[in-house]
C-alpha cells in the first residue's frame, strides 16, 4: 500500500525524468569506467616511470623530455607528418568541394556517381578495410589471409608493364606510383568532405540563383559570390575534419611509434608521446579557427 501510494505521488514529467536519467546512467557509467578513468591515468602515467605489476615512479617531465629530444624516430615522424598534413589538407579541400559541385549538377546516374564517391568511407570503416589490409587480427577472420590476396596485386606496375614505361627510368617510375598512391588517398579520404560540402550546396536557397541570373552574372562570379560564401561554414568543418583524420589514421607513423613504444611496456614513454601528439593536435586546430573562422560567412551576420 505504501509503494502504491509513493508511486502515486509522481507526476508524470517526474516519472519522464526517471525513465530519461535511467537511459542516461547507462552512457555515463560507460563514459566514465572505458574513457574518462583511462584518459586520466595515461595523462598520470606521462609523469611516472611504470612498471608493469608493480606500479609507476614519480619522474616529472622525464618523459616529455625523452620522448621529445632522446626518442630516434618521434621527433621526425611528427615532423614528416605534420608537412603531409599541410600538403594533402588543401588538397583534399579542393578536389572534394570541386567534385561536390559536379556530382550536385542533374544528369543521368548522379546517384550512382554519388555512391562511388561515397564508396570509400564504407569501405575503411570496419572488417572490410581489415581484410583489403591483411590485418586479419583486427577483423578476427582467422585463417581468412587468402581473401586479402585478392587486393595485393600491383595494378600499377602491371599498368606501366603493359604500356612498356616500366623499367624505362627507375626515377619516372618512382614519379608515376607515387603519383598514383597520391591520387588514391585524395580520393580515399575526401568521402566525408565531398559529402558534407553536397549539403551545403543542396542548401542555397534558389532564390539566390534567381538573383544572380536577374543580374546576368557569370558561372564563376555565381561560385565566388553566393556558392562560396554558403558553403564557407562547411570549408571550416571540413578542415578541422581533415586535420583530425590525418593526424589519426590508422597509418600514421607517429601512431605507429606510439603503438611500438606501448608494446615495449614503456607506458610512460608512450604516454608522453601521445599527450604532446595531443597537444599539436589542437594546437593545429586552434590555429585552423583563428586563421579560417574570421573570413566564414555565417547567414544571420
Amino acid at each position: 500500500m505504501k509503494k502504491e501510494k509513493r508511486k502515486a505521488r509522481l507526476s508524470y514529467e517526474k516519472q519522464k525524468s526517471l525513465y530519461g536519467y535511467g537511459f542516461l546512467s547507462l552512457w555515463i557509467i560507460g563514459t566514465l569506467v572505458f574513457f574518462i578513468i583511462p584518459v586520466a591515468n595515461s595523462f598520470i602515467y606521462s609523469f611516472e616511470d611504470v612498471t608493469p605489476g608493480a606500479g609507476g615512479v614519480w619522474t616529472g617531465l622525464k618523459n616529455y623530455s625523452a620522448a621529445l629530444t632522446k626518442d630516434p624516430y618521434f621527433r621526425t615522424y611528427l615532423t614528416d607528418e605534420i608537412a603531409e598534413m599541410l600538403r594533402t589538407t588543401p588538397i583534399i579541400l579542393i578536389f572534394s568541394m570541386f567534385s561536390a559541385v559536379l556530382i550536385n549538377q542533374k544528369f543521368r546516374g548522379r546517384t550512382f556517381v554519388r555512391a562511388v564517391f561515397f564508396l570509400p568511407v564504407i569501405v575503411a570503416s570496419g572488417p572490410v578495410y581489415a581484410v583489403i589490409t591483411g590485418d586479419m587480427n583486427v577483423s578476427g577472420a582467422e585463417g581468412a589471409e587468402q581473401f586479402s590476396t585478392v587486393f595485393e596485386t600491383d595494378m600499377v606496375t602491371d599498368l606501366l608493364e603493359f604500356t612498356g614505361i616500366y623499367g624505362l627510368s627507375q626515377t619516372l617510375t618512382d614519379t608515376i606510383k607515387h603519383t598514383i598512391d597520391g591520387i588514391f588517398a585524395i580520393v580515399w579520404h575526401s568521402g566525408i568532405q565531398i559529402l558534407i560540402f553536397l549539403a551545403a550546396l543542396q542548401n542555397i536557397p534558389p532564390s539566390a540563383r534567381e538573383a544572380a541570373e536577374l543580374e546576368g552574372a557569370t558561372a564563376w562570379e555565381y561560385f565566388w559570390k553566393i556558392t562560396f560564401p554558403y558553403v564557407s561554414p562547411m570549408i571550416l568543418a571540413n578542415l578541422v575534419f581533415t586535420v583530425i583524420d590525418s593526424f589519426t589514421d590508422s597509418g600514421n607513423k607517429v601512431m605507429e611509434r606510439i603503438i611500438a613504444m606501448q608494446s615495449d611496456w614503456k607506458y610512460g614513454l608512450a604516454a608522453a608521446m601521445v599527450w604532446s601528439y595531443f597537444g599539436i593536435v589542437i594546437l593545429m586546430v586552434g590555429l585552423v579557427f583563428l586563421v579560417i573562422g574570421k573570413h566564414v560567412y555565417y547567414e544571420v551576420d
